[in-house]
């Protein structure tokens, strides 16, 4: 080791040391994720977890096929004016209810003969908006608080996992039904906020977990005896090799989200007329199924596709990070 000269023992970012001699990419029967994990290259490119992770993901039809259907759900959320030319609640009549599928209203109308084609695609943006929001914040919560508790212990350790208990302890639902009950003027941004306060605990004692198992590894040690400050340390020596089991929690929870929310929207609690959603349109049409069952199939559709897409996404990530499984 050169004196006087900080080493990055982790090498290139999220890597492990690097192999010894007569370990490398050149060694007979050394596997691609042997070099990877030692740091070596392969085919000419720096080895790490992530190029092998996207090297295995790459060949997997159920993550390209889960990103194909997220992206479509992504552009009716972001863009709805490419699939209808009809506002919210916009050209409804009234006369024209609960009419099934046609050619002028591909998926019918809805209770007040709106179509519902138009409600189906404006109802992905608030329940894509608060999937992905909460599980955001709920991952910088347990990114910070999850470093902080596994890195130094002690008292801190102790006041956050208690903290961490206590939110724990609350059902998701049902603290979130009371806590909207009680405050019945909501929109997107209070859902948002209630099930962030009560969904940031998985990710938190994972990430803490994580960084527990890294702090005290060889290349963490080498890099204190060197000098290196603790920020410099969580975040170029452990953040990188502690987040991926976080990351695949997180894709994970946006369908879990999502999934909570329309139950909210459906039990009545959450978003509230005119607004839409596939919750909503559940709630309303609970009353309807056996005389008209397009009220309720339509976003029951979306929301399950969109739901069971987040979670194959999830897994195959989980599959792809994971050198045990794959």
């Amino acid at each position: 080791m050169t004196k006087h000269k900080e080493v990055d023992p982790t090498g290139p970012a999220g890597a492990a040391p690097a192999p010894a001699p007569g370990a490398g990419a050149g060694a007979p029967g050394t596997s691609a994720a042997a070099v990877a994990e030692a740091g070596g290259t392969v085919g000419g490119q720096a080895a790490s977890l992530w190029h092998d992770a996207w090297r295995e993901l790459r060949g997997r039809w159920v993550f390209w096929g889960s990103l194909v259907i997220l992206a479509l759900v992504a552009a009716m959320a972001l863009f709805p004016s490419l699939f209808t030319g009809r506002g919210v609640n916009q050209g409804c009549d009234p006369n024209l209810s609960k009419l099934g599928p046609s050619g002028d209203h591909w998926f019918g109308t809805d209770l007040a003969g709106c179509d519902y084609f138009s409600h189906v695609v404006h109802g992905a943006r608030p329940t894509l908006l608060i999937g992905v929001a909460v599980t955001l914040f709920a991952f910088l919560i347990a990114l910070v608080f999850g470093m902080l508790a596994g890195y130094y212990g002690g008292p801190l350790d102790a006041l956050i996992a208690r903290i961490t208990d206590v939110f724990f302890g609350l059902p998701f639902v049902l603290g979130a039904t009371v806590i909207l009950v009680a405050f019945p003027s909501h929109g997107p941004g209070a859902m948002t906020l209630v099930l962030v306060l009560l969904g940031w605990t998985t990710m938190i004692r994972i990430m803490r977990a994580q960084v527990i198992a890294v702090r005290d590894a060889d290349y963490v040690q080498a890099a204190r005896l060197l000098g290196a400050s603790d920020r410099r340390i969580m975040t170029r020596h452990i953040l990188p090799n502690a987040i991926a089991p976080v990351i695949v929690v997180a894709t994970l929870n946006v369908g879990n989200v999502i999934a909570g929310e329309a139950t909210l929207d459906f039990l009545g609690v959450g978003l509230q007329y005119p607004q839409v959603s596939w919750g909503l349109q559940l709630n309303l049409a609970q009353s309807y199924f056996v005389d008209h069952p397009h009220l309720l199939l339509f976003p029951a559709v979306f929301l399950s596709a969109t739901v069971l897409s987040f979670l194959m996404l999830g897994d195959a990530v989980r599959d792809a990070l994971d050198p045990k499984l794959r």
